[in-house]
């Protein structure tokens, strides 16, 4: 289909962690989250480069509360590379909640990125892990597809959303969030944190009916 206006070839949709791990009724779930669905839909097909992220933990990863005894689910504790909260089990490779949502329309995609796969590491942003030096290769992709311009929805604003944006931004990227495309955690303040510092980073703030 062809985009209006859009600059196809060097515009991409970042589609993050729409599964049912964050669904309502999953793992981790996110109030609302399925309601990005229809609108996700209806803006994929403006959009000629589609990449997914999904979630992908092993059964005993580091993030999850019950691996850790005597800890609960949204605690935090010190890692080697840094502080970590603790996550309700969630996103478990394999399992119907790490699977993408059934009711997406994006078969067009073109990449799927997993991540959180490493057993002592978590992965919100889609570009680079919780050490902030593991890589998942998804810029240098991305580069060598000649795309420049990033739109990002999915779950959550304020997690996965928020550190993919700025790791986008800080890899060169020009960057959007579709806000209505999008749902949080909101966890002691965090969304209006995340938008704080993503507009600090120069990620615009856009509606799916305003794309441009």
């Amino acid at each position: 289909m062809h985009n209006r206006g859009m600059e196809q070839d060097t515009s991409a949709l970042l589609v993050v962690d729409a599964q049912y791990g964050f669904m309502p009724g999953g793992g981790l779930p996110v109030a609302e989250g399925d309601a990005i669905v229809p609108v996700i839909n209806r803006v994929a097909p403006r959009f000629a480069n589609v990449v997914l992220t999904q979630d992908w933990h092993p059964a005993d990863h580091v993030s999850f509360a019950a691996n850790h005894p005597g800890r609960a689910p949204f605690e935090t504790i010190a890692l080697p590379y840094g502080e970590q909260v603790l996550w309700p089990v969630h996103c478990v490779q394999g399992t119907r909640d790490a699977a993408l949502h059934e009711g997406l329309r994006v078969d067009h995609a073109q990449l799927i990125v997993r991540k959180g796969f490493r057993q002592g590491m978590d992965s919100y942003s889609a570009f680079v892990e919780a050490d902030r030096r593991t890589t998942t290769g998804l810029a240098a992709w991305l580069g060598a597809r000649g795309i420049t311009r990033l739109w990002l929805c999915g779950l959550a604003t304020d997690y996965c959303v928020a550190w993919s944006a700025l790791d986008a931004r800080a890899a060169g990227f020009e960057v959007a969030v579709i806000e209505d495309a999008c749902r949080a955690i909101d966890l002691d303040g965090s969304l209006a944190r995340a938008w704080a510092d993503m507009a600090a980073a120069g990620v615009r703030r856009v509606h799916s009916g305003n794309l441009h």
